[in-house]
């Protein structure tokens, strides 16, 4: 389901044999016209393109329509530790997501809660700065911060449509590793070829440009994500992708 269905995007996924349908997260009907006869809903919704109030409707309308459509499994991508009541907007939103499905009569479900996506490093948040020869972000050196691979997240929902039975009701928090931001350095650094160093942000700096991603840098440094990353590999057999792995596959 797309905004753009004769995008390029769209049409790579055509030609690998999906069917294309178009539909907007902000309208109902188009919602309701691409569910029809369909099993299944993944759904996600992007807080830095929708904001957080309206992300929380997005999700909310999809799963209502969901339910009015006869959906039997829907998939919610989450974020990791949105259960826990961080504080964090992007994250409470989510949470009141998770709730809005599990009071939708929605007869199967499954939540999955990512970490931090190693991908972010690739966009304009971090690569500009990546590009000079700095990891600039706003954690202090010795936080750990989780981190998963876009792919992983992908065979994470696999498993959830495939083995749907044995997956309703579950809600997962995943994660592919843990490290600190100049330990992320170095294994950049070893992957581009060139030196790369962390640089911490003043968080002062960053309330500036978003309130909602110096409460999440707050967070991380007092309290993190808590992903079982061995106990999910034993239990779902997912190999987790390391961080220098995804980084040496990179075109820094």
């Amino acid at each position: 389901m797309t905004r753009k269905p004769q995008g390029a995007a769209a049409q790579a996924l055509k030609d690998l044999g999906a069917e294309v349908v178009a539909g907007d997260l902000d309208d109902a009907a188009s919602l309701a016209a691409a569910l029809k006869g369909a099993w299944g809903v993944y759904g996600v919704q992007n807080t830095w393109e929708a904001g957080v109030e309206n992300e929380e409707v997005q999700g909310k309308r999809l799963v209502q329509v969901a339910r009015e459509t006869g959906i039997q499994h829907f998939v919610y991508a989450s974020v990791a530790s949105a259960h826990r009541k961080t504080g964090i907007p992007h994250f409470d939103n989510k949470s009141r997501i998770e709730d809005a499905l599990r009071a939708s009569g929605i007869p199967s479900r499954v939540i999955i809660r990512p970490a931090f996506f190693m991908d972010n490093l690739l966009g304009g948040w971090f690569k500009p700065a990546l590009d000079t020869g700095m990891l600039a972000m706003g954690l202090k050196p010795a936080t750990r911060l989780q981190m998963i691979a876009v792919p992983d997240i992908g065979k994470y929902a696999a498993l959830a449509f495939t083995r749907a039975a044995e997956f309703n009701g579950r809600e997962i928090d995943i994660s592919g590793d843990e490290l600190t931001m100049p330990q992320a350095a170095e294994f950049i650094s070893k992957a581009a070829g060139r030196p790369i160093r962390h640089v911490q942000v003043p968080i002062e700096d960053v309330r500036k440009a978003s309130e909602d991603y110096a409460l999440m840098l707050e967070w991380f440094d007092a309290v993190g994500y808590n992903a079982d990353i061995a106990g999910n590999q034993r239990t779902y057999g997912i190999a987790p992708t390391r961080f220098a792995d995804w980084a040496g596959k990179q075109g820094w």
